[in-house]
C-alpha cells in the first residue's frame, strides 16, 4: 500500500490504482539501501500536506524494495 503526493493524487483519480515502485538510491547517508527488487502497491491515500516524497510507501513494500533504515530514498514508478 501506499499514499500519492498532491503531484500523483489528482483529486483522488489515483485512488486504488497499482503502481511498480523500485528503489533508485539513496536520498541520505545511508549507502546502497536498493535491494535490486521491486514492489507492486496500491494507492489507497492521500500524501498529508508537505509531503517530501511522491509515494508514502507502507513499511511492508519499503522493506522489500529498500533497507528500512534507510528511511528515505530514491524511487522509479510506472503505473
Amino acid at each position: 500500500m501506499a499514499a500519492a503526493s498532491d503531484k500523483l493524487w489528482d483529486n483522488g483519480r489515483v485512488c486504488g490504482k497499482m503502481f511498480t515502485v523500485k528503489c533508485t538510491g539513496p536520498r541520505n547517508a545511508v549507502p546502497h539501501p536498493c535491494t535490486g527488487k521491486s514492489v507492486r502497491v496500491k494507492i489507497v491515500d492521500h500524501c498529508p500536506s508537505g509531503c517530501p516524497s511522491t509515494l508514502d510507501l507502507s513499511r511492508e513494500a519499503f522493506a522489500q524494495i529498500a533497507n528500512p533504515i534507510a528511511g528515505i530514498i530514491n524511487i522509479d514508478y510506472i503505473p
